[in-house]
């Protein structure tokens, strides 16, 4: 492919490391059940297609994500890409954290929330009761060497309470990494940021001691503003960025907030930047395709669309 043509812009990474979601953020909103047999085979195609960080799934009840249900099957299926591939899974409490290690995962995610509202209809919880419970999650993680992941849902808005305050957000982020987490997601998670909230979070942090190079994003395209906003994450010096292959996904519990960053968009303007990722984005290409068969529907990703178009039509 000769398109799109490289152009580089001053001030920005020369590699992106995107952390893809697509098999456990892009499937767990699904209504029908996809068979496990799909599930590894998607996460295998993803890593051919050179995604060398692969949420795998969440060892949660299945009574909340009946989608991810089949986690302790699933998982084991994809021992064969490790250690080059890592697989990232979600754990929820001690119980889904002693589910996960007791399979071998290396790398953890724990889910947190910027705001009381969300925090009740995720986990349940207040705020600092979420962080209470995830205390010993990432203790007994750490003793165990794994990775560990923080997700903050809610950086940008709420759709209960609005507006975030940027101290609001920076408070639990400081609160998640104080527990011991080595990287931070910051979530956007119904899609209403902008790329100048953006940066003004991103320097917040900085200035209280929570350093760009630990800070990935996670934008949802909502109201298209994904791409602008990586774009400003980027600027900023940020390197690791949240995608899900062919736009998958969304949120249970936030019912507003519509499908994540698709990883072809993200990876077609990060080519056209001169930003390395390792991505083949045609065995990508072919992948969200192959994916959006099984789902019944076309990919919503728009990079997905135009090269799966006869040459007539691009």
């Amino acid at each position: 492919m000769t398109l799109p043509m490289i152009s580089p812009a001053p001030g920005l990474p020369a590699r992106v490391r995107i952390h893809e979601v697509g098999p456990r953020d892009g499937l767990q909103n699904e209504k029908s059940t996809v068979p496990t047999e799909v599930k590894a085979e998607f996460v295998h195609r993803l890593a051919r297609a050179g995604l060398t960080t692969i949420e795998a799934t969440s060892f949660v009840h299945p009574k909340w994500v009946p989608q991810l249900a089949d986690a302790e099957t699933l998982f084991p299926e994809l021992q064969d890409l490790a250690p080059a591939v890592h697989l990232p899974v979600l754990v929820p409490n001690e119980r889904g954290l002693d589910r996960a290690l007791a399979l071998g995962a290396s790398r953890i995610a724990v889910f947190a929330s910027a705001t009381e509202s969300f925090a009740k209809a995720n986990l349940n919880r207040t705020v600092a009761e979420s962080l209470a419970m995830f205390e010993p999650v990432v203790a007994r993680a750490k003793e165990a060497g794994a990775h560990v992941r923080g997700y903050l849902s809610m950086c940008f808005g709420d759709p209960w309470e609005g507006p975030v305050p940027v101290h609001q957000v920076v408070s639990v982020a400081k609160a998640l990494m104080d527990l011991g987490c080595d990287e931070l997601s910051l979530g956007d998670t119904i899609g209403v940021a902008t790329p100048g909230h953006v940066q003004t979070l991103l320097a917040e942090l900085n200035e209280e001691g929570v350093p760009t190079e630990a800070v990935g994003v996670h934008f949802h395209d909502t109201y298209g503003q994904a791409l602008a906003n990586t774009l400003a994450a980027l600027q900023h010096g940020v390197t690791t960025v949240d995608a899900s292959a062919g736009g998958l996904g969304g949120c249970p519990y936030a019912k507003s907030a519509t499908g994540n960053l698709a990883t072809e968009d993200l990876v077609w303007m990060l080519r056209g930047l001169g930003i390395e990722t390792g991505v083949d984005l045609a065995l990508l290409t072919e992948t969200s395709t192959w994916m959006a068969g099984h789902l019944g529907r076309p990919s919503p990703s728009r990079t997905v669309r135009a090269l799966s178009a006869t040459p007539q039509e691009q």
